[in-house]
């Protein structure tokens, strides 16, 4: 028997004032629909901006977007110039001079000196200028905290008056969701761990481990809370789906069959919460939440669990039908309508603080399809993938952009083999397609404070690395797969460091 959540419901904290109302919805109102039918209708995205969205953070998101997938974005052009000026006099200098005006850093001196004998080596320097600009990307945002990640506090107290005292969110390793955190949910980042996977099947017995860890600590340290507060840990999947093209554009590990999608994240919740009460008998007990994100609108919808945490899986809470339906209201009014629709989202009795948790993340969803009608008229023009590099291992703390990256989570290359193939899937149709190779960034963040571990850390990355290389050798040794390692100091607020990566520099003048 598990035991009963239902006993926890703290007030909501008077320092964080936020509420909404929701829509119920259920597959059978979608049934049967045309990718047209799916689209978002002009009563659905109203012109006016809702009341409850907040138009300075949305600008603040905006420019740090247009910052980061801009520098991206102007390797290739970059590159197209230099092809076209290969053979011209005095083409070191003015390529490094190209380079240093459109994307900030030089490109390696040998393979421009060397371009007169032959074709510039493209596949190589588009494989470097990707693995600047991710450390570029590092750096700034470890010194610079462009999405405010680290000022959670308000937040954090947030989720203890919900009965939480920690967050982990496994969404899908999909790049349309590498934003899921600081974009769609507008959650800090310093409130949330996050360990993406393909489909949102994140790893059991892992997440048990982490599960005992944080126990631990709260029994040993008090940390984030005293283990006899009456909290619980909150684990949560996003899966997705699309609006536009549901058959295919939906979620590749699950063939774009957003019925598998649902059924399969909820079943991996419910092993998850039963392994814990096995080892640990029901009063260790766990909370699940099950949310979708269309990744065409970047609207969600919730799954409200009951107060034993059994949610339906054809029926949820709309944010994009509240939003519409809240448009014209006054604040409080719009979050005491979310509110309500969020109590009416279960057949049974439900948790107060769930209840609530819930209503934030779809008011915090309401400022996001307002960015997404904004910035992108509704819905992205890029419904399918178009990531700009492959993240593997352990880590990736600043990555938060949609369709930046494909992220692989994974120790070995074995373990992690399903969500690796995906990627190289996409990207293989992204890059290898157009004569461009896969930039894939390894990574394995240690704890500095730990003896021997960032030696470690980097013997994780060689093994992966090399593991790879053999996995994927007909792209290797085509120049159409580079890898580059990296660690971090995860006890720090500090950028990754590069310890290596495949490309090789020729000698000046040299073959």
């Amino acid at each position: 028997m598990r035991a009963r959540r239902g006993n926890v419901q703290r007030p909501m904290a008077p320092t964080a004032p936020r509420r909404r109302p929701a829509m119920v919805s259920s597959l059978a109102d979608r049934a049967g629909g045309n990718a047209a039918a799916r689209r978002p209708s002009s009563a659905v995205w109203p012109r006016d901006q809702h009341p409850l969205s907040d138009p300075t953070r949305n600008a603040e998101l905006h420019r740090y977007e247009q910052e980061v997938k801009g520098a991206f974005d102007r390797i290739v052009p970059v590159l197209q110039q230099l092809s076209f000026q290969q053979h011209e006099p005095r083409f070191p200098e003015v390529a490094q001079a190209l380079a240093h005006a459109e994307l900030g850093f030089a490109l390696p001196q040998p393979i421009l000196e060397n371009a007169w004998v032959g074709q510039l080596d493209m596949r190589t320097l588009y494989a470097w200028c990707v693995f600047e600009t991710y450390q570029r990307i590092s750096d700034q945002f470890f010194s610079d905290d462009p999405l405010a990640g680290n000022q959670g506090d308000a937040f954090e107290q947030f989720l203890f008056d919900c009965g939480f005292h920690l967050l982990d969110i496994t969404p899908c390793a999909d790049g349309r969701l590498a934003h899921a955190i600081a974009y769609a949910l507008r959650i800090p980042l310093s409130c949330v761990r996050r360990r993406p996977h393909a489909g949102a099947l994140f790893d059991i017995e892992d997440t048990v481990e982490r599960w005992v860890k944080t126990e631990h600590r709260r029994s040993r340290e008090g940390y984030p809370n005293a283990a006899h507060d009456p909290t619980r840990y909150l684990k949560c999947v996003v899966y997705h789906f699309s609006s536009i093209d549901p058959s295919h554009e939906g979620c590749a590990a699950h063939g774009s069959d957003d019925g598998l999608a649902v059924s399969a994240g909820m079943a991996r919740l419910k092993a998850f919460r039963e392994a814990v009460e096995k080892g640990f008998c029901c009063g260790a007990s766990v909370d699940l939440l099950l949310i979708g994100l269309d990744t065409d609108t970047d609207a969600i919808r919730v799954h409200v669990p009951d107060r034993d945490g059994e949610a339906s899986l054809d029926q949820w809470v709309d944010a994009r039908e509240l939003y519409a339906q809240t448009l014209g209201l006054d604040s409080a009014a719009a979050r005491a309508h979310i509110a309500a629709a969020v109590q009416a989202g279960c057949s049974g009795p439900t948790d107060l603080g769930m209840n609530q948790f819930i209503a934030r993340l779809i008011e915090n969803n309401i400022s996001q399809i307002d960015y997404v009608k904004q910035f992108h008229g509704g819905n992205y023009s890029d419904a399918g993938h178009a990531e700009r590099f492959i993240g593997v291992g352990i880590g990736f703390k600043e990555i938060h952009l949609r369709n930046l990256t494909y992220f692989a989570h994974l120790d070995t290359v074995e373990e992690g083999a399903p969500d690796l193939d995906v990627g190289i899937k996409i990207f293989s149709g992204l890059n290898v397609t157009r004569g461009l190779p896969i930039p894939v960034v390894v990574r394995f963040d240690y704890r500095g404070s730990v003896p021997g571990a960032r030696e470690r850390a980097i013997a994780n990355g060689e093994r992966v690395m090399a593991a790879m290389q053999n996995r994927y050798s007909d792209l290797f040794e085509k120049g159409l797969l580079h890898l580059l390692l990296s660690v971090r100091d995860r006890n720090h607020f500090v950028p990754s460091e590069t310890v290596r990566s495949t490309i090789t520099i020729p000698t000046p003048g040299g073959h």
